[in-house]
């Protein structure tokens, strides 16, 4: 067999082909698999991982619609809670109010009966003075005559009779 004819090359090539990939098979080939492998793992992890926080973000965001939802309750029942306590206070302020109106009209009727009755007992005081005044000079003037004074003590006894 001679080296340059063809079915020569095919043998040397195919002898070196197999040389070739027994060498590759023990040196090259398994770390190839290796990486191929490591890299997998390091994909598959990551997709775990990726799906993972999928999850977390949405067990995040159901709790924050959660949260939200009692935080918009709890504002909801404060502002009623205020709403409530502020008519109240009004109500209250309102009753309050009447209250002390009526107690302010009841001493200013009582304040005004008390003036009315002192201006009465004041009046019938100067009334009653007057009338001892003016009975004392009609009494001067009439007893300063004893004429007079005799025709006054007789109508007097006959008044007394009469009634």
């Amino acid at each position: 067999m001679q080296l340059t004819s063809p079915e020569s090359l095919i043998f040397w090539t195919t002898i070196i082909f197999v040389v070739f990939f027994i060498l590759l098979a023990k040196f090259a080939w398994k770390p190839i698999l290796g990486a191929v492998k490591s890299r997998e793992e390091s994909i598959n992890n990551a997709l775990a991982s990726a799906e993972a926080a999928r999850r977390e973000m949405q067990n995040l965001t159901a709790d924050n619609e959660r949260i939200l939802q009692e935080a918009r309750m709890e504002r909801d029942a404060l502002l009623k809670e205020a709403r409530d306590m502020k008519d109240k206070m009004i109500a209250d302020s309102k009753h309050e109010a009447q209250v002390q109106g009526e107690r302010m009209i009841e001493q200013a009727k009582a304040a005004i009966d008390a003036e009315k009755n002192a201006a009465m007992s004041e009046l019938k005081s100067q009334v009653s003075s007057l009338s001892l005044e003016i009975a004392e000079k009609l009494l001067k003037e009439e007893l300063s005559n004893k004429e007079a004074q005799t025709k006054l003590v007789e109508r007097m006894l006959g008044d007394v009779k009469l009634n």
